[in-house]
C-alpha cells in the first residue's frame, strides 16, 4: 500500500518561489518594468541622458521644494498628459491610457549624438494603445547650431503627420544640466539659436516647434524676448501648488503646463511628470492635426 508523503521543505520552498515570481510578473505587466531613477537633484548628468526638467531639477530648486504630494493638488482635472524617457524604463502604455491619460510627449534626441534608448518604443507603443503622442529634443545650443539639432530631430522622431495622434515636436530648452545656466551664449546669441531652430523645424515639418522651458531660464538667457509669441505654443515648467503657473515675460499665456515631477501613473514605476493642457480634447486634436 502507498502512502502520502507531505511537501519536502525543499519543494514547498520551490513552490512558494515560483507563486511569487507569477505574481510578481502579473504585477509588472500591469505597472511597467522597474526604472532606473536619475541621479540626485544636485548630481550632474552625463551627456545624453537629460530629461524635461532636468535643468529645472539641478539649478532652479525644483527637487528641493519638494513638489507638493499629487493628491493636494488641483491640476488632475480636464485633459492630462505625462512626458518620459529611458528614465521610466518600460511602459504599459494600454494602462497609461485607461488611467485617463490622453497625451505624451516622449524624449527622442539631445543634441546631435544623442537618441533616446526607448524612444521607438515608447512612440509606437503610446500610439496603438490610443495616447496622442509626439517626440521632444534636449537642446544643446553649446555644441551645435538651432538648424542643425533641428534637423537632426526631425530625422530622428521629430517628423509630424496629420492622423489624429501625433503632435507637434518639442524644443526642450531650459537650464544647461551639464554646466553654464546659458549654455555660454548671450541673450543675442540665444535668441538666433532658437530662431534657426524653428526655422528648420518648420521647414522640415510644417508645423510650429512647441517650446518647453521654465519663466526663470527663459527671462535670463533670452531677455524677456517676445520674438516667439505668435509662433510657437508654450508648454511650461513650474511645479507648484498654485491654481497658475508662473509663464515666461515673452508668451502671452500657456498651452501645457508641467506642473509636477513627482507624479503617478499607472503603467509607470516610479516617478513621473504630469502635465495639464489648457483647453478642451477637441483644441488638443486641433493642436495635433494642425487646424483652427
Amino acid at each position: 500500500m502507498l502512502s502520502h508523503r507531505s511537501p519536502t521543505p525543499r519543494r514547498l520552498r520551490t513552490a512558494v518561489v515560483g507563486v511569487l515570481a507569477a505574481v510578481l510578473a502579473l504585477l509588472t505587466g500591469t505597472a511597467g518594468t522597474a526604472a532606473a531613477a536619475p541621479p540626485p537633484a544636485k548630481e550632474p548628468l552625463k551627456p545624453g541622458t537629460a530629461f524635461m526638467g532636468a535643468g529645472y531639477r539641478l539649478h532652479e530648486g525644483g527637487a528641493a521644494q519638494e513638489d507638493p504630494p499629487l493628491g493636494a493638488l488641483g491640476h488632475t482635472s480636464g485633459v492630462q498628459g505625462i512626458d518620459v524617457s529611458h528614465w521610466q524604463g518600460a511602459i504599459n502604455w494600454a494602462s497609461v491610457r485607461n488611467s485617463g491619460i490622453q497625451f505624451a510627449w516622449i524624449k527622442a534626441t539631445e543634441g546631435t549624438s544623442f537618441k533616446d534608448s526607448r524612444f521607438n518604443t515608447n512612440y509606437t507603443a503610446a500610439y496603438n494603445a490610443g495616447v496622442i503622442r509626439g517626440a521632444y529634443h534636449f537642446a544643446r545650443p553649446d555644441v551645435s547650431g538651432g538648424s542643425t539639432q533641428a534637423a537632426y530631430f526631425a530625422s530622428n522622431g521629430g517628423a509630424w503627420s496629420r492622423d489624429n495622434m501625433t503632435l507637434p515636436g518639442v524644443l526642450d530648452i531650459e537650464h544647461n544640466p551639464y554646466g553654464a545656466m546659458c549654455y555660454g551664449l548671450s541673450t543675442t546669441q540665444m535668441r538666433a539659436w532658437i530662431t534657426d531652430f524653428y526655422n528648420t523645424y518648420k521647414t522640415r515639418t510644417t508645423r510650429d516647434v512647441v517650446i518647453y522651458t521654465t519663466a526663470g531660464w527663459w527671462n535670463t538667457c533670452t531677455g524677456n524676448w517676445t520674438g516667439m509669441y505668435s509662433k510657437s505654443p508654450l508648454w511650461v515648467a513650474h511645479w507648484t501648488s498654485s491654481e497658475t503657473p508662473t509663464i515666461p515675460s515673452g508668451f502671452p499665456t500657456w498651452t501645457v503646463w508641467q506642473y509636477t515631477s513627482t507624479g503617478s501613473v499607472a503603467g509607470v514605476s516610479g516617478n513621473v511628470d504630469r502635465n495639464k493642457f489648457n483647453g478642451t480634447r477637441d483644441r488638443l486634436l486641433a493642436l495635433a492635426n494642425n487646424t483652427p
